[in-house]
């Protein structure tokens, strides 16, 4: 099969260059990609674009795109799922929870509307916060990059880890960031952002400055502070958050607890 030079996925205005074993059906799949965009850009519903050209735009890095992500509010991905339907795909409910699935010809796209742990649940204000770009040459809105790494910095699984992809975007994107919004993203769960940071400094001890010193401090102080209250009454893991697989054993044999449902 000849090879579709004008396949290639173009992310505002550059060609982004594929491997040289990069096989045909990465470009079969380009096209399938921007067909499917070319047919959202006239859905009257919205979306924002995550996944690797979001990852492209924000830190320059060519990876093979095994499918595209699409992102949208709960209340969004069934107009989806129609729109697409009408247009010949097939369409799956993957998990009621976070995700759903378009097909055709073998080739997919995931339309996320949450997390698997129901965290990072999309809502209006991942609009607001949007970056204009194009892919092919067609207009689209990025995942802001704060929300693309509260997404990323609860993938720690066993079989997938996305803590480079963190690292990646602070180092790339960091001067840019905003970093209080971020900081407000995580404020719950702030000992995985003071993690992150942390494996950044090792990882990049030349460019530890792209972390504002404020943050570093008031993660710190939190961590310090932590060890002045008393610790947790019930036994809890939160492991499954960041993990969906590995702390079986905590939860099953262990007795410990990742849901509560009790009356006070």
């Amino acid at each position: 099969m000849k090879k579709i030079k004008e396949e290639k996925a173009v992310i505002n205005g550059k060609s982004v260059a594929t491997p040289k074993e990069a096989t045909n059906g990465q470009d079969i799949a380009n096209e399938f990609y921007k067909k499917t965009l070319t047919l959202l850009k006239d859905s009257p519903t919205p979306y924002l674009l995550g996944g690797g050209y979001a990852m492209y735009e924000y830190t320059g890095i060519v990876r093979d795109m095994k499918d595209l992500d699409i992102f949208c509010k709960p209340s969004e991905y069934q107009y989806h799922l129609k729109y697409l339907n009408d247009k010949g795909y097939q369409t799956e409910i993957t998990d009621a929870r976070w995700l759903a699935k378009v097909f055709q010809n073998g080739y997919y796209i995931d339309i996320i509307f949450d997390t698997v742990n129901n965290i990072c649940t999309v809502d209006d204000s991942w609009y607001e916060y949007a970056v204009k770009g194009k892919v092919f040459g067609i207009p689209v809105k990025f995942l802001a990059p704060e929300e693309l790494i509260w997404c990323k910095i609860y993938v720690q699984n066993r079989e997938r880890y996305d803590g480079a992809d963190v690292n990646h975007l602070f180092l790339r994107y960091g001067k840019k960031l905003d970093w209080k919004r971020l900081f407000s993203r995580m404020d719950h769960h702030w000992q995985l952002l003071l993690s992150q940071v942390i494996n950044f400094q090792f990882v990049y001890p030349a460019d530890r400055d792209i972390i504002p010193k404020w943050l570093f401090d008031e993660l710190m102080q939190r961590a310090h502070h932590q060890y002045e209250l008393p610790a947790s009454v019930e036994k809890v893991c939160r492991g499954p958050i960041i993990d969906q697989t590995q702390y079986k054993t905590d939860i099953t044999e262990w007795e410990y607890k990742v849901v509560t449902i009790k009356t006070i």
